[in-house]
């Protein structure tokens, strides 16, 4: 047991204690067999943290926090494009114990230019993980990331169970998780309300499972942004299950930049059992995305989308365009099929009434070849 206490950490806003917190983990992983890292309750004031391994004489390292930690505001404390605290090269990791991580966004996201800029700074993310095996993210807090609050990156078998996720739903760019380069992540039983994506699954992911997750505020879950870069890899295997949205932007979103770089893939996803209350596009695909409407030529995306699934999926849609198919002209999208959609048209959380009629919701496609089963509501739009 490794207590940042008897390391020095004072647990006072007077003093800063990252010091202590990077003695801590230096005792810690350099120890042998099995080492708890170990914050008691209190508040603890940190600038940028780097837990970096491998350890290499532990069979598992548990990182355990029962207090609060609270990042500086104060952005000349991290590295640019950097985090709050990362975790880099660590395997047989569990981060536990009912504890809460305060990015204390709220003085950074008048800074946040990445909005309206296609190339920016970015602000820090809360928590990443790099480059990690076998590990477990449970039963802890992130509140008010400065930008996404998790980031699993180029690791494997990385399992979230229990989490919450909290900002504003007006906060820029606060992604609750957000996966890239990483095989084998499972995220269930979790709470994320935030200002932008509560998932995000970049590119190069392959076998994300998600189930009885609940999201919103929000953007939804995305597959995607893709295709902004030329190095991308494909996706490959998605599974979103057993999830409720309510009051988000979007529900289940694909999208891909315009004038993509590089041909990819994305296919193999299946999204199930799935209910959407007051949601604005429950069901969207975006090959043609720009965020900043600066894209330059407006050419078709080289992302392929293909062997996709929607099935069961009801609720209520805030806008009329329930289900939105706009598949690129270049490669479109190949094998979707819809199952058991059902969806009404609830504008403003009350029905809407044109001559003593409900106004169906309506779905949009484009460049799109898809197959339909059972109850479609609203009908197929080819």
């Amino acid at each position: 047991m490794f207590n940042v206490k008897d390391f020095g950490a004072k647990a006072s806003p007077q003093n800063e204690d990252t010091q202590a917190f990077l003695d801590t983990w230096k005792a810690a992983c350099s120890s042998g067999g099995e080492a708890t890292f170990y914050v008691p309750e209190g508040t603890y004031y940190t600038g940028a943290l780097s837990f970096i391994g491998p350890c290499k004489n532990l069979t598992r390292m548990t990182f355990t926090v029962k207090g609060t930690l609270k990042a500086f505001t104060d952005l000349g404390k991290f590295a640019k494009d950097g985090a709050w605290i990362m975790f880099g090269w660590v395997n047989d990791l569990t981060v536990n114990g009912g504890g809460v991580f305060d990015g204390q966004g709220t003085a950074s996201w008048g800074k946040n230019k990445c909005g309206n800029q296609k190339y920016c700074n970015l602000l820090p993310t809360s928590l990443k993980f790099h480059a990690s095996k076998n590990v477990v993210l449970q039963d802890v807090t992130s509140l008010n990331s400065k930008f996404f609050h998790i980031a699993v990156l180029q690791s494997t078998n990385f399992k979230v169970t229990g989490v919450t996720v909290t900002a504003p739903g007006d906060s820029p760019n606060t992604d609750g998780i957000h996966i890239e380069r990483s095989v084998g992540v499972t995220i269930s039983h979790t709470n994320i309300g935030t200002g932008d994506d509560c998932i995000s699954i970049g590119e190069g992911n392959s076998h994300v499972s998600i189930d009885n997750v609940n999201c919103g505020p929000g953007h939804g879950i995305s597959v995607g942004s893709l295709g902004k870069y030329p190095y991308e890899g494909d996706v490959d295997g998605v599974t979103v299950t057993s999830s409720t949205f309510t009051k988000t932007k979007n529900g289940i979103r694909i999208k891909s930049w315009q004038g993509s770089p590089k041909k990819t893939l994305a296919r193999n996803m299946t999204f199930d059992n799935l209910v959407m209350n007051n949601v604005q596009n429950p069901i969207i695909i975006d090959q043609e995305y720009c965020p900043s409407k600066r894209c330059g030529a407006q050419t078709p995306s080289l992302v392929q989308i293909k062997d996709v699934t929607f099935k069961n999926i009801r609720g209520t849609a805030s806008s009329e365009n329930a289900v939105t198919l706009t598949c690129s002209s270049g490669y479109p999208c190949q094998n979707l099929v819809l199952e058991d959609i059902n969806f009404n048209y609830d504008g403003s959380a009350t029905w809407n009434y044109v001559k003593g009629h409900e106004i169906p919701a309506k779905a949009f496609c484009s460049s799109v070849k898809a197959s339909y089963k059972g109850v479609q509501i609203p009908p197929p739009c080819q």
